[in-house]
């Protein structure tokens, strides 16, 4: 089949790559002309397990092509996927004047018969908004599809290849065959097509969304009430996801979560109430405790440190909001490196794949650079021990694999002082406590 991607972020290459994978033909369309020659050169900009090897296969074979060409990807597709961002506006509603902004370009060069998917997490009516564009700038007939994408960072690629289901936004019978041929090689066990009207697969991805970071924020609620209590959120979690009416997906506690997803999916939600008199109340008391639970660990730090002659020294483990990615969007750890940068401290960091975009994200708050030799507030090292050297404690932010089982001999030497705050709750306390470490954690009492 013949498809065009426009928007080559995150959710664009994984869809285009995917969907070269199973055969199709597909042309990649973005007006960032960089961009588009880094991608031309092998060059992937972000950092996704698998996406690089699957991008480079398929643009060898000839089925992925990277332009900044609309009207080439128009003239050469039959479904048009809409990929570009929609990140929060300052009202917190989602900003979506990129969808407009193409839909009207696709309209003036469209010439025959098309399918526009939109891919983007979009508002509810957005749907409406982008046929009318289309039907307002041109005679030629066109079909509209609602498909959201349901892509976790650090496992895209296997959630699109494996997925737990494809929405399908359309009561048009014709374009509902075309849409499951599409995803008909991602079926192969068993059929998770679900076909609904465009408003119920817009609402379906805000929903899940928020469904999810609920259960994030219930837990991390609870575990502020386990510290007060003397229980262990651990075991808590455990008894919780053993029902089979919960499960134990999204339970763990933290220091809260972030991404491109979640935090903007909520605002959006809440601001969507606000303009059709609906009070979101839980979708707001899952945002403020998600706040709460960044500052409460952003203190826990800081008060420990408080009263100190000399300028603490932390090192930080984990920049990305999770691990298998290199987004520090709404992370965790940028939250709270600012607040440590605002008490005076100074940072060694370090993230298997995040350092880059952290330092981005950091460049406004205070100088830094990579390597050992630098004076300035913040230093990022290629190796999470050397970040340990000379620091006062240890800060864990990121539950990345390498993370899990330490040498903790290793960290208690090379720390001036032994104690670690995990943000992720990635060790048994005791275990810690043996290696004669002092250990603060989320939702169990400090060893």
């Amino acid at each position: 089949m013949q498809i065009c991607v426009v928007g080559v972020g995150y959710v664009g290459l994984v869809t285009a790559g995917c969907l070269a994978e199973a055969g199709n033909n597909v042309v990649c369309v973005d007006n960032d002309s960089e961009k588009i020659a880094r991608l031309r050169n092998g060059v992937i900009p972000i950092y996704e397990p698998g996406l690089t090897e699957m991008v480079k296969h398929n643009e060898k074979l000839g089925r992925l092509h990277f332009t900044t060409d609309l009207k080439y990807g128009l003239d050469n597709s039959l479904i048009i996927f809409l990929a570009v961002g929609t990140p929060s506006a300052e009202d917190g509603s989602a900003d979506i004047s990129a969808i407009l902004s193409v839909a009207s370009d696709i309209a003036e060069n469209l010439s025959d018969y098309r399918i526009i998917a939109t891919k983007s997490t979009v508002p509810v009516g957005t749907h409406k908004k982008v046929t009318d564009i289309i039907k307002s700038k041109t005679k030629t007939p066109f079909d509209y599809v609602s498909n959201p994408e349901f892509l976790k960072e650090g496992a895209a690629v296997e959630d699109f290849m494996r997925p737990d289901r494809i929405i399908i936004g359309t009561t048009n019978q014709e374009v509902q065959k075309i849409m499951k041929q599409l995803y008909s090689p991602f079926m192969r066990k068993r059929s998770r097509i679900l076909f609904m009207d465009p408003a119920s697969a817009e609402m379906t991805k805000y929903a899940a969304n928020t469904m999810l970071a609920t259960r994030i924020s219930f837990m991390n609620e609870i575990s502020v009430l386990c510290e007060k209590l003397g229980a262990d959120i651990e075991r808590v979690r455990w008894g919780l996801g053993s029902d089979s009416r919960i499960g134990s997906a999204f339970l763990f506690p933290g220091v809260g979560f972030g991404g491109s997803c979640f935090p903007k999916d909520i605002r959006s939600l809440i601001h969507t109430g606000t303009v059709n008199g609906v009070e979101m109340t839980i979708a707001k008391a899952v945002r403020q405790v998600n706040l709460n639970q960044q500052e409460r660990f952003a203190k826990l730090v800081i008060d420990y440190f408080t009263g100190r002659d000399d300028q603490t020294t932390l090192a930080v483990w984990g920049l990305a909001f999770k691990a298998k990615t290199d987004d520090v969007r709404e992370s965790p750890a940028i939250y709270c490196i600012k607040k440590f940068l605002d008490f005076g401290m100074k940072i060694r960091a370090y993230d298997p794949e995040a350092a880059q975009a952290a330092t981005t994200a950091l460049e406004g708050k205070t100088g830094i650079r990579h390597g050992r030799t630098s004076n300035r507030r913040i230093e990022t090292f290629q190796n999470g021990y050397d970040a340990l050297e000379n620091a006062d404690g240890l800060v864990i932010f990121t539950d990345w694999q390498e993370f899990r089982n330490p040498d903790f001999g290793l960290i208690t030497a090379k720390l001036k002082k032994p104690v670690i705050f995990d943000g992720r709750n990635l060790y048994e306390p005791d275990v810690v406590k043996q290696a004669g470490i002092e250990y603060y954690s989320i939702g169990r009492a400090p060893v």
